[in-house]
């Protein structure tokens, strides 16, 4: 065998071992991030990305922006389209929406992140008075263009259409000088071991800066989100103060949720 062939062999052979690590990491952290992989293996973005896309051709991975998400049943893919989000759950996200709704008092300083669930919070708080709230959202600040008695702060910053939030310095550094009495948190995924997270890398560090300017943090969301993770994470489970879903959360999830002392308020589907 010549030199050129071993070398090549050594080369296949280091490729597949090093993806198989990469898989094996998928199955343990359910994501990966490109610049992670690199350092670790010492190859270059260009070589993991390479990999990643031979995963994902192979049906184990999916491929999102800075990584790639296993392809577990229980990773979302893709990120929908507010359109596509809005139309999914709808009564229960308004069961959950009048949940929240009714927790803010005269004199409250809230923020609503962005999202079809907080969108459907802002619409609830079209006569609350005395009232101020921040949001990253566009659609949530349009349900709110008629609210008098809510003074509306808007974070700025770049626009994602994808799901009509801003995000960027400009946002995160429009929190910098606020502390707020609640952050109602939208979220794409929720896994009690691995935490809260999102499609976004922008999206998911403004939304760690508003937890940190929050005295509570609300987690709203309908329990499809459950037992699922996205690539960016947000927060560690134990850091939320509340949860308000609905009763199809798994029950694994729920046991876990009270045993952190978390409050969970259940809406009947």
């Amino acid at each position: 065998m010549s030199s050129g062939e071993m070398s090549a062999d050594k080369r296949v052979s280091g490729t597949s071992e090093r993806r198989e690590q990469i898989i094996q990491r998928l199955r343990q952290q359910g994501s990966v991030q490109v610049n992670d992989l690199s350092a670790h293996f010492g190859v270059s973005t260009v070589t993991i990305r390479n990999d990643l896309a031979f995963l994902e051709k192979q049906g184990i991975a999916v491929r999102a922006y800075g990584g790639a998400l296993i392809c577990d049943g229980n990773t979302p893919a893709t990120e929908p389209s507010v359109e596509t989000k809005s139309s999914l759950n709808t009564s229960l996200k308004r069961e959950i929406a009048s949940v929240a709704a009714g927790m803010i008092k005269p004199g409250h300083r809230v923020i609503l992140d962005s999202g079809t669930t907080t969108f459907e919070v802002a619409r609830m708080m079209r006569e609350h008075h005395d009232v101020i709230v921040m949001t990253n959202g566009m659609n949530v600040a349009n349900a709110l263009l008629d609210a008098e008695g809510v003074e509306l702060l808007m974070t700025g910053g770049h626009l994602r259409r994808q799901s009509q939030s801003f995000y960027g310095d400009q946002a995160e550094q429009s929190l910098q000088n606020y502390h707020f009495d609640m952050l109602f948190l939208g979220v794409d995924a929720i896994d009690t071991e691995r935490g809260v997270s999102t499609h976004n890398e922008d999206e998911a560090r403004l939304n760690r800066r508003m937890c940190e300017v929050a005295e509570r943090i609300i987690v709203v969301t309908d329990s499809t989100k459950f037992n699922r993770s996205s690539l960016h994470k947000i927060i560690d489970t134990p850091r939320i103060d509340m949860v308000i879903t609905d009763e199809g959360i798994p029950a694994d999830s729920l046991r876990e949720l009270q045993r952190l002392s978390i409050d969970v308020i259940l809406v009947k589907e």
